[in-house]
């Protein structure tokens, strides 16, 4: 049980420093000694979790997209509408950007070529959206003539951007930003009788996953 607990925490290790490590150096430049010596563990140790740079960034982005799920999991709260629940994550996706690195870097592994696109967390994030306003729209809360296809597009295209802007500048993903966007973008798509806030669901943040249950 021992053993098993201890090979546990160097897998978690190394995901998160091979997160930092890519974050920072992007997944071509890095290298496995890098993140090995970032993690605190032997090449050997290493190669044992994973077999090569190709597996750890796929562990990296599977860490991440299982944060997004739960996200996606706690966003609305019970009767909340879909517009609302989308308004949420979104709220939520900026937290995760903001404090998690695995978080992070999974999204800017999604733009790598040499991993492929078969678990690519925009992917993921994009496929949500999207369900989400189909959703919204069988709510019958979608403007006439909005397409939740278009719609999600445009949500996906902005908060991916606004963490490929923080990365210069980190007030990309101020919580001002996110809420300026929501109120430029919901009356163009909702219908005027749709009651949706804008701003951050009233709870308690969680840093990992930028929101917590009812």
């Amino acid at each position: 049980m021992v053993k098993q607990e201890r090979a546990v925490r160097t897998r978690k290790s190394l995901i998160d420093a091979a997160a930092a490590v890519f974050a920072e150096e992007g997944y071509v430049p890095s290298s496995l000694a890098t993140i090995s010596k970032r993690a605190g563990v032997s090449n050997g140790a290493l190669h044992f979790h994973f077999e090569n740079k190709k597996a750890l960034a796929h562990a990296v982005e599977e860490a991440a997209t299982d944060v997004i799920h739960e996200l996606v999991r706690l966003s609305g709260h019970a009767g909340a509408s879909a517009l609302q629940a989308l308004v949420d994550a979104t709220h939520g996706l900026v937290g995760c950007l903001l404090h998690d690195i695995v978080v992070r870097a999974g999204f800017d592994l999604s733009f790598e070529r040499p991993l492929g696109t078969e678990a690519g967390l925009v992917r993921t994030w994009h496929g949500w959206v999207e369900e989400t306003l189909r959703r919204a729209e069988s709510e019958g809360h979608l403007a006439p003539g909005v397409s939740p296809d278009d719609a999600a597009a445009a949500i996906v295209a902005a908060t991916v951007g606004f963490d490929v802007l923080a990365g210069d500048d980190p007030q990309w993903l101020a919580e001002r930003r996110i809420i300026g966007f929501w109120e430029l973008l919901l009356p163009g798509i909702a219908t005027a009788d749709v009651l949706v806030s804008a701003r951050p669901p009233k709870r308690v943040r969680d840093k990992r996953t930028g929101l917590i249950g009812p």
